[in-house]
C-alpha cells in the first residue's frame, strides 16, 4: 500500500501541491489524471522523495520513507519513466539486468538468481527475444515494456509509472497498459489520456491546480459535471460495455455582433457625404 498525507510542495513561489492526498490500496491500479501542470508528476516525485516536500507523510506499507535507506526503497519501489533513449550502449538484456541491482552488494557479480529473475521479467513482459538488442534501436513500444521488464525484475511489489504511453501509437498504448493491469503490484501511473484512465485503472485522482478535486471508481470521476469546469472544454460520456469513453468539443465562442448605428450617426454620415451632381445617370 502506498500512503501519502497533505503532500506539500512548491517551486519557487509556484505552490504545486497544496496538503494533497492520495492512497493506493495492495494490488490496485490508481491513475492521476488532470490539466498540465496540476502536479500529477510532482506527487510521484514526493512518494520517492526526488522533490522537496514543505509538509506531509509518505508511507509504504506503513513505513515512512524517510526511514527506509536507498537500498530498501528499490527494493519495494519500482520506477518507469517517460519513454526516452538511454545514451549508453546497453542491450535490452543489460537494461533489464539492471533491475536486479538493488539485491547485490557493492561490486558483486550478478548471480545465477540474478539472471534468472531478470529472463523471467522479459518472458512476462513478451520481450525477451528483444534481449541482444541495443536498448536504443527499439521502438518505443518494445523500449517501455523493456523498462517495465527491467522494474520487474527488481522485485519491487509497488510501481510508479510517470506517463508511459507518451509518443506512443494507439496499439502500444493498450498494450503497455494492458501489461501493466495486469502485474500483481500496487501501481501509480500518471495519463493526461482520460479514455485509457477509464479503461485500465481500478480508480482516479483528478488533481487541479495542486488539489485533489475528485477520486474515485472511473465511472465516478469522469463525468461532465467534473470535467468541464477542470479542462474547460465540453465533455460528452459513452458507457461501451461498462467503460466510460469521452468525446471532447471545445467550447463555443459566442458570435461578435456587429456595432449598430445609432440615428445620430447615420445623420452625420449622411451630412458629410458629397453632393450628388446634377445630370448624374441614376
Amino acid at each position: 500500500m502506498i500512503t501519502a498525507r497533505e503532500i506539500t510542495v512548491r517551486y519557487g513561489s509556484t505552490l504545486a501541491l497544496d496538503a494533497t492526498d492520495l492512497a493506493v490500496p495492495s494490488g490496485r491500479t490508481v491513475g492521476l489524471i488532470g490539466p498540465n501542470g496540476s502536479g500529477k508528476s510532482t506527487m510521484l516525485r514526493a512518494i520517492l522523495r526526488a522533490v522537496r516536500t514543505e509538509d506531509g507523510t509518505v508511507l509504504i506499507d506503513d513505513d515512512p520513507i524517510e526511514a527506509l535507506s536507498p537500498v530498501q526503497r528499490a527494493q519495494r519501489l519500482a520506477v518507469v519513466a517517460q519513454e526516452e533513449p538511454s545514451g549508453l550502449p546497453l542491450t535490452a538484456w543489460d537494461s533489464v539486468l539492471l533491475g536486479r541491482s538493488p539485491h547485490i552488494s557493492g561490486w558483486s557479480s550478478y548471480r545465477a538468481e540474478d539472471e534468472h529473475a531478470a529472463e523471467d521479467s522479459m518472458r512476462r513482459a513478451g520481450v525477451l527475444h528483444l534481449a541482444s538488442r541495443s536498448i536504443d534501436e527499439l521502438s518505443g513500444g518494445e523500449r517501455q515494456r523493456v523498462l517495465i521488464a527491467r522494474a520487474l525484475a527488481q522485485g519491487a511489489h509497488h510501481l510508479l509509472l510517470d506517463e508511459p504511453t507518451n509518443h506512443l501509437d494507439v496499439r502500444y498504448q493498450h498494450d503497455i497498459l494492458s501489461l501493466v493491469q495486469d502485474l500483481p503490484l500496487t501501481t501509480v501511473v500518471v495519463l493526461h489520456d482520460l479514455n485509457l484512465a477509464a479503461r485500465y485503472c481500478d480508480e482516479l485522482v483528478l488533481l487541479h491546480e495542486g488539489t485533489a478535486v475528485a477520486r474515485g471508481a472511473p465511472a465516478q470521476v469522469l463525468t461532465p459535471e467534473v470535467l468541464t469546469p477542470v479542462y474547460g472544454i465540453d465533455v460528452r460520456r459513452l458507457d461501451i460495455d461498462g467503460v466510460p469513453q469521452l468525446v471532447f468539443s471545445p467550447r463555443r465562442r459566442r458570435p461578435q455582433v456587429e456595432p449598430i448605428h445609432h440615428d445620430d450617426d447615420v445623420h452625420s454620415s449622411m451630412e458629410a457625404a458629397p453632393p450628388e451632381r446634377s445630370g448624374a445617370i441614376r
